[in-house]
């Protein structure tokens, strides 16, 4: 196999397309927005990538096998057109990551796009209730937008910088002269996490001028509600019980 094999599947035809990148990452939380983007909107997968830096397996669905790849859907998004990035996995070493994100930048403008969003989850290595957005940008004016759209900027945050694909599509980008961001939802980190890819999709709405549906995330978000409090039952219990013992002791 070739280090890479582009499928075309489509030729739609776009006006001012924006990349819209939701990998596998923390918390799942750009996989998911990108996701829910696809169930909401009218949608067509135009191009799959398949390629020697994804792992090495096929994921299974009701028996049948396919190789592992990503995916680039068209989506109408009332006014605006998409260009949504998903898949199952990320590659496996930073070589990979920078060639398949320079593939996908290859693609993305030859397909007209001149503006980049990357959507993720930054950890708060805690359960939280208020879900903010942080953001990072190669522009100045990319940064005063998205503030107005509720997205923080913080120094030095998220703190290691933004890895992966979402983080080389911003610095790629930037070589390339588009306008790129990085969108990140905090999250516990230990969950898959609808709430914060809600958070992210109504900052991403109002950068961008669409309106969506939350009500299947929302379906998703009460599912893994009931696993949290689970968890913290455990944790009190946990708790009384260590407690317990050092009284013995």
């Amino acid at each position: 196999m070739d280090e890479f094999a582009v499928e075309t599947l489509a030729e739609p035809s776009l006006s001012d397309p924006v990349l819209i990148e939701g990998l596998p990452g923390v918390g799942h939380v750009g996989k998911l927005a990108a996701e829910h983007l696809l169930e909401e909107f009218e949608s067509e997968p135009i191009r799959r990538l398949y390629s020697e830096h994804f792992p090495p397996q096929v994921n299974v669905e009701d028996g049948r096998a396919k190789l592992a790849c990503a995916e680039l859907h068209a989506v109408e998004a009332d006014d605006q057109d998409l260009l949504v990035l998903t898949g199952d996995h990320q590659p496996q070493e930073s070589t990979g990551h920078y060639r398949l994100t320079d593939r996908v930048l290859d693609i993305a403008t030859e397909l007209g796009v001149d503006r980049v969003f990357a959507l993720g989850g930054v950890p708060t290595g805690e359960l939280i209730d208020e879900y903010d957005v942080i953001g990072a940008a190669t522009d100045d004016g990319v940064i005063d937008e998205l503030e107005t759209a509720g997205v923080e900027f913080r120094e030095d945050q998220p703190a290691g910088g933004i890895v992966g694909v979402s983080g080389l599509l911003l610095g790629l980008g930037e070589r390339r002269d588009l306008d790129a961001a990085c969108l990140m939802g905090e999250t516990s980190g230990y969950l898959v996490d609808p709430k914060s890819a809600r958070a992210v999709l109504e900052v991403l709405e109002a950068a961008i001028g669409f309106e969506v549906e939350f009500d299947s995330l929302e379906e998703r978000a009460d599912e893994m509600e009931e696993v949290v409090q689970k968890i913290q039952q455990m944790e009190g219990g946990q708790q009384a019980t260590d407690d317990n013992l050092r009284y013995i002791g």
